[in-house]
């Protein structure tokens, strides 16, 4: 059998360069050998508040997104979170099986919640508890993510090696995390100190696949670098580096093969042209992700479908779940 393999992407502020490199590009490969579902984190994206259109018209341009960029349905399961309700059945009995204190100790929520005040929502702290449902609910072996994501994954190994103490050792398959290569991660341009990420409250720092070809420009010409002039291969700054590692990803080539073509070329010269290898790039990515949207029943369709065939693996592991801690009258 083929390692099950499951990824998503939060449909939130429309998806960026960051989940492009880091994330669906590299889903595409997996198709071929591994058994996938990819889908779109819905439910977790309502940890903030949203406006009910927006996130509908998110929704639909994430899964266009997912089409465009070359995630075929006939070989990976496709769906929207909240379309497959046995997740957050499994979601209640993992909270039931974890702690406050090591929810507490997640890195995202101490991030996050120390922006919130007194008024940290209840749904951010488990949040990670529902990360771990989504994982387990399919018997997932591999889980694709970058370094920020991997304690999540940890806390999901935890729970599920709990349960399967618990209630015996086949209940849960394991996972384990896999780790992306080149362009897992890509910064904020602005603030190269950072990830590139839909929080950013400006969104100037951030290249979003929607974006046209000259805002996509614009953004690369403002990019921060450093307080010099010509590039060091030796000496790369963080904004230097980010820059470097974006056209190393799409051009399938090495930070230092890449860094050495610039040695002692202007700062101006790699804005420039890393700008045009995104632009090149992205453009049909964006234009069929436009066209798509012009047939939303179609997209409906899709997640439909893919919704039928997740809810059929899910409730198999439910089902067992709730035989195995002794509740009756499940079918």
């Amino acid at each position: 059998m083929k390692p099950t393999v499951l990824s998503a992407v939060q449909p939130t502020e429309g998806l960026h360069l960051g989940n492009y490199l880091g994330a669906i590009r590299n889903w595409i490969a997996y198709q071929e050998d591994h058994d996938c579902l990819f889908f779109v984190v819905d439910l977790h994206a309502i940890t903030v508040r949203q406006d009910p259109k927006v996130l509908r018209s998110n929704i639909e341009r994430a899964v266009a997104t997912y089409l465009a960029c070359g995630l075929d349905p006939r070989k990976s399961t496709l769906f929207a979170q909240s379309m497959v309700p046995e997740i957050l059945e499994l979601s209640w009995v993992l909270t039931c099986h974890s702690s406050m204190g090591e929810l507490a100790r997640m890195t995202q929520f101490k991030d996050k919640s120390s922006k919130q005040g007194e008024n940290i929502p209840t749904g951010l702290f488990v949040y990670p508890v529902l990360m771990a449902a989504d994982i387990l609910a399919f018997r997932t072996s591999l889980v694709p993510v970058g370094d920020d994501q991997k304690q999540h994954v940890e806390l999901t190994r935890d729970l599920a090696e709990r349960m399967n103490n618990a209630y015996g050792k086949d209940l849960f398959i394991v996972p384990k995390p896999m780790l992306g290569t080149t362009g897992r991660r890509v910064f904020n341009l602005l603030e190269p100190e950072n990830k590139m990420s839909k929080s950013d409250p400006t969104g100037l720092g951030v290249v979003f696949l929607s974006d046209d070809d000259k805002t996509i420009e614009k953004k690369f010409k403002r990019a921060v670098t450093d307080s010099g002039t010509s590039i060091n291969p030796e000496a790369l700054s963080q904004g230097l580096k980010n820059l470097i590692e974006i056209q190393a990803a799409i051009q399938n080539t090495s930070l230092e093969t890449l860094a050495s073509r610039y040695a002692g070329k202007q700062y101006g010269v790699l804005k420039v042209e890393t700008a045009q290898v995104v632009i090149e790039h992205l453009r049909p990515i964006r234009d069929k992700t436009d066209a798509l949207l012009q047939d939303r029943a179609a997209l409906h369709q899709i997640l439909r479908e893919g919704a039928e065939k997740a809810r059929e693996r899910a409730s198999a592991q439910v089902k067992e779940v709730y035989k195995r801690i002794g509740f009756v009258g499940r079918s």
